[in-house]
């Protein structure tokens, strides 16, 4: 059974404590699931069978099933459930897997996967004492949940828990990346990015919302001199900083899965695959938690074996730009890619990693590219952290 993104919506993605700050995660989503059945006005929205939500804090606002929270606020009938998930910077596209699974199933028809963060909101969390009574809080630690380790196991080697960035970097070092080709990387992305806003390319995917009309981290004024003046963010005298890394982000992506019979209902020409693509599978891997820029090319190279395909076969490539280094990483890992084909209209370090909708961004980035190209296979992966990497293939 073929699975296909039938339409889509997201949210420009606002900066850290910018423009989309002030909103609460499961608004956020509330308006984005709101927008996307409004774009979608055949679907019948007590149809739904699920909402599949990937969010990777779930300390804050988002801490009861952001996923249900933000259907029930959208206004979707009380009868259509809703769950969250949590892989990280894959959390996106582990909501898109799961939701084509359950397709090809049968256990549904129309579900909704996506996902959210809100960076900006992530609370302060206080570690619990270890008895149930008395209920007071001796408040020694505050401990931040924005992004990367917090309330470390002490069980795991102090390699393991060392910040994403520091981790990125060291991989780098060892294959000779530089900071210049990292810089370089950085500026190709915001240039890519500003020409596709400017040139329309995100019409008709992402909605005007809390006062943004595009996404807010775009830098178009940057240059590699400006860049080059960035100090080392994770060491001394290292390689990435905070203009070749993405920032932190707050947005929603969502997008409505179906197969065949789903296509008919809604009145949708078939021979257009259904909307933006055909999900043709999937494919998670792991390994060292301190290597997880190296985890995408595993994903990639797993993936491409499953489905038999060739580098050669895939017209376009988004890869989640964490770090400028670790797409740079797996481009050098796998020179087979064509880096004209990588991130054809600018990257996370561009747009933004809200990192529960980074991963669904990406994959709806590359169903729309590859229709704009007139058809092909792209795929879209992500590098996760505890050394996680995922890879999705989608066919229009």
């Amino acid at each position: 059974m073929k699975v296909f993104i039938t339409e889509a919506a997201r949210t420009p993605f606002g900066a850290y404590f910018g423009t989309l700050s002030s909103i609460r995660p499961d608004d956020l989503l509330g308006a984005t699931l709101k927008e996307l059945v409004k774009k979608t006005p055949t679907l019948d929205a007590g149809a739904v069978d699920d909402v599949i939500m990937g969010d990777s804090n779930g300390a804050g606002e988002d801490n009861r099933n952001v996923a249900r929270m933000g259907a029930l606020l959208a206004g979707l009938p009380e009868t259509v459930p809703g769950v969250t998930i949590n892989r990280l910077c894959g959390s996106g596209a582990e909501a898109v897997i799961q939701a084509s699974r359950a397709i090809k199933t049968g256990d549904a028809n129309f579900v909704i996967a996506g996902g959210v963060e809100s960076m900006s909101r992530a609370p302060w969390i206080v570690r619990r004492e270890g008895k149930k009574l008395p209920e007071s809080v001796a408040v020694d630690q505050l401990n931040q949940s924005t992004v990367g380790w917090r309330m470390t196991n002490p069980a795991f080697p102090s390699n393991w828990t060392q910040s994403l960035g520091r981790c990125s970097e060291k991989v780098a070092e060892r294959l000779g990346i530089t900071r210049s080709e990292q810089d370089e990387w950085s500026l190709r992305s915001h240039q890519r990015a500003d020409k596709a806003w400017q040139s329309g390319l995100h019409d008709g995917f992402v909605f005007p919302f809390g006062g943004l009309t595009r996404d807010e981290s775009i830098r178009p004024d940057t240059s590699l001199e400006k860049l080059a003046s960035l100090p080392s963010a994770f060491s001394e005298g290292g390689s990435v900083t905070a203009g070749n890394s993405s920032p932190i982000n707050d947005g929603a992506v969502t997008m409505l899965l179906t197969d065949h019979t789903g296509i008919d209902k809604l009145g949708i020409n078939s021979a257009l695959s259904g909307g933006f693509g055909e999900i043709l599978g999937s494919k998670v891997v792991a390994r060292s938690p301190d290597e997880f820029t190296l985890a995408p090319v595993d994903a990639i190279k797993a993936l491409l074996a499953k489905l038999s395909l060739s580098f050669k076969d895939i017209a376009v490539w988004e890869i989640n730009e964490a770090f400028a280094s670790m797409v740079l990483t797996v481009l050098k890992e796998l020179p087979e890619i064509d880096r004209e084909r990588v991130n054809v209209n600018g990257g996370a370090i561009a747009l933004g990693h809200p990192v529960g909708g980074s991963a669904a961004r990406v994959i709806v980035d590359t169903s729309r590219e590859l229709r704009r190209r007139g058809g092909g296979v792209g795929i879209a992966a992500a590098c996760i952290g505890v050394g996680l990497g995922v890879a999705i293939a989608i066919r229009v």
